[in-house]
């Protein structure tokens, strides 16, 4: 069984990981706000997955145990809180938008993390008032509990492309396509189509991070057409695949 390391305190600081490299499972006593100014960060806990690019932030809660992984080189903002501060009243992980001001004031804030002058406990105010106002955003995979649905799951993450319909891939696991329908609904509260895309773009940011090419991503993600990927990523994140945040 894998030891869990425990810290009391969690972090507020800046690092940097290389594309591929993780921290291990831990916790903490206190909430966490996750965010990486370059890359892409992924989370995962034992209820799913949850990524991020550089328009996203990750709120971790306090004794969530939970690793991390760098998908391109990851420029990583932590800001610990205690329990007596949650901005958003949020008691699971959740991704959260980050507008232009509330990245610099993460930046800034997580720059020199042994100060406590007077203006920086101003900018830490702002910065809990942003995050405040900050919606969440579903980029949650969950991972299904009916051992049915994990067979699928593991289908579908092997190959993103897969455009296979759910009466075939069904027969390959052994159960009706109405079956799996019924399951992912009680399981998850998800259609097919929609738990699909969103393991396609969880695989897509993942891609886009390594620098892939919007068009490859498309084809490997199993979107008919580059303008068809750009859209729906567009609808579910606010920007387009190729847009990067000024650094």
């Amino acid at each position: 069984m894998q030891e869990i390391r425990h810290e009391s305190v969690a972090p507020t600081r800046t690092q940097r990981l290389a594309s591929g490299g993780e921290i291990d499972a831990h916790r903490h006593d206190d909430h966490q706000i996750v965010y990486a100014g370059r890359g892409t960060i992924a989370v995962t806990t034992d209820a799913g997955s949850w990524v991020a690019p550089a328009t996203r932030a990750l709120w971790i809660p306090a004794g969530t145990v939970h690793r991390h992984q760098a998908h391109g080189e990851l420029d990583l903002h932590l800001v610990g809180l205690p329990t007596t501060e949650n901005p958003l009243g949020l008691d699971e992980p959740a991704v959260l938008s980050v507008s232009p001001l509330l990245r610099e004031l993460i930046v800034a804030y997580t720059r020199d993390p042994d100060n406590d002058s007077p203006p920086r406990l101003r900018l830490r105010a702002v910065m809990l008032d942003q995050l405040a106002l900050s919606p969440e955003q579903p980029l949650h995979l969950p991972v299904p509990t009916d051992p049915l649905l994990r067979e699928l799951h593991d289908v579908l993450r092997a190959d993103a492309a897969d455009n296979r319909s759910l009466d075939d891939l069904g027969r390959q696991i052994g159960a009706s396509a109405r079956t799996l329908s019924r399951r992912l609904r009680d399981d998850l509260g998800l259609t097919y189509p929609q738990w699909r895309t969103q393991i396609r773009l969880h695989h897509a940011l993942i891609l886009l991070a390594d620098d892939v090419p919007v068009t490859t991503v498309a084809h490997r993600c199993g979107w008919s057409s580059a303008s068809t990927f750009i859209d729906v990523f567009r609808r579910a994140f606010g920007h387009t695949p190729g847009a990067r945040p000024v650094t």
